[in-house]
């Protein structure tokens, strides 16, 4: 579990880090931005040169988004298996710009897709992690109807990870939203059941709920901020953390 922050050593052994894909289309919108790539990269070279394990779970909102097309009036599952296809594609960008900056990596995705990842296996994950490797976690679950808050909080739970990093444009959890409301305070530390009754908009409810009857800690933190994937593991008070 985690080694407690303060000290000189990485306060994380094993961290999942969440990204939205629209966090990789950077200020275009839509598609990926290869320098926004390149900078994950290094963060994610920082960290494993602590000598912390780390696996990256992918959105796909910068390609393809299933709610909105559902809403759109296509059918709800049909729509998510192309947002999961979505991922996919922003995984193996993340890969190449991971292997690039000299890192070893592994796409598991949780739908069969052998010509390009290897089919997601708890134990076949965690073994990847030990030998130093970066996991990407494409595909979500593999099952419509759930975000890729759901899979990362999932994911982090089942390879007995100590904390889920979610990588925002904002620095932390907020009372309200900041760019509309100008009274809204930044919370360092929320609860769980604060973050469910109050409706902060840290994750989706599933996502919250599995983390809070695992106890694993969420840390909302600003990518837009170099280094700060290494300040949070080394136990700097960046970001906010959801707790017990």
């Amino acid at each position: 579990m985690a080694a407690g922050g303060g000290g000189n050593g990485p306060a994380y052994r094993r961290i999942v880090l969440k990204l939205s894909g629209e966090a990789l289309a950077g200020g275009q919108g839509y598609g990926i931005d290869p320098e926004i790539l390149v900078r994950v990269a290094n963060e994610v070279k920082d960290v494993t040169a602590l000598g912390v394990q780390i696996a990256v779970v992918i959105g796909g909102g910068n390609i393809f988004r299933g709610v909105a097309a559902s809403v759109g009036g296509m059918d709800r599952a049909t729509a998510d298996y192309m947002g999961m296809l979505a991922t996919i594609i922003n995984a193996l960008a993340l890969q190449d710009a991971l292997e690039k900056v000299g890192l070893q990596t592994r796409v598991l995705s949780a739908i069969e897709m052998r010509a390009v990842a290897e089919p997601y296996i708890r134990r076949r994950a965690i073994r990847h992690l030990e030998k130093g490797r970066v996991v990407i976690f494409a595909a979500g679950t593999g099952n419509p109807f759930f975000t890729t808050d759901t899979a990362g909080a999932l994911r982090a739970i089942e390879i007995g990870a100590d904390a889920i990093m979610k990588a925002t444009k904002v620095d932390g959890i907020y009372s309200a939203d900041p760019k509309q409301d100008a009274t809204a305070e930044r919370l360092p530390r929320v609860t769980y059941i604060d973050v469910l009754s109050r409706r902060l908009q840290v994750m989706d409810t599933t996502a919250i709920s599995l983390c809070m009857e695992n106890l694993l800690p969420i840390i909302i933190f600003d990518l837009t901020r170099p280094g700060n994937v290494r300040r949070i593991v080394l136990g700097e008070p960046v970001g906010s953390i959801v707790s017990s």
